[in-house]
């Protein structure tokens, strides 16, 4: 059990250190070697943790988004906020990730881009993936809401995507504008939020 344990840890470092590389090189010019180098390690070591510089990657990402995850699923488990007040805090709660992690948002683009060119992946169909539980916290919040009558009636799923469409405004402005922080759209989400009210 020991052993288990321990192979755990050293795959959480070695993620940790493969997100810096990542985010050091870009997608493209990050590689199995810097890696290993960066963790101090060989590459026959590394390859006993994963099989590739992708399913690093995918893991590293992955690893990020659970301590958001677990964010958001307590807001919503919170019975002292109001519908309208949880789903303020989920966005601001997102909004905070993406602009502590603008550098990280760059590799993301820069691998959904590669991953296209490289396979004919169809990138929505990764980040739908990704982002699966967020928007199923926010119908979540969204159908509680309504049934308390905290919430106007609405449709969800339109609801939900004009949600989830602040969110990647959020990522064009720290990306693509380049822009330090999104509080401009913080405030625009707030006025969008409280007309969901009833």
């Amino acid at each position: 059990m020991a052993v288990a344990v321990e192979h755990d840890k050293r795959r959480e470092k070695i993620l940790e250190k493969a997100l810096a590389v990542f985010m050091d090189d870009g997608y493209e010019d990050a590689t199995f070697q810097k890696i290993a180098d960066r963790c101090g390690i060989t590459r026959t070591i590394l390859y006993l943790y994963f099989k590739n510089k992708r399913e690093i990657f995918t893991y590293s990402i992955k690893q990020l988004l659970l301590s958001v995850e677990e964010n958001i699923f307590s807001i919503r488990a919170d019975k002292s906020l109001s519908s309208v007040d949880k789903i303020s805090k989920v966005m601001f709660t997102i909004f905070k990730l993406l602009e502590q992690n603008r550098q990280l948002l760059s590799v993301v683009l820069d691998y959904l881009l590669h991953l296209s060119k490289e396979s004919g992946i169809d990138p929505e169909v990764r980040v739908r993936r990704r982002t699966v539980k967020l928007r199923h916290v926010l119908s979540t919040i969204m159908i509680e809401g309504v049934k308390s009558g905290e919430l106007k009636k609405l449709n969800i799923k339109t609801a939900n995507d004009y949600l989830y469409s602040f969110v990647e405004s959020a990522v064009f402005q720290l990306v693509v504008l380049k822009r330090n922080n999104v509080s401009e759209l913080k405030e625009t989400v707030t006025f969008a939020v409280k007309k969901l009210g009833s």
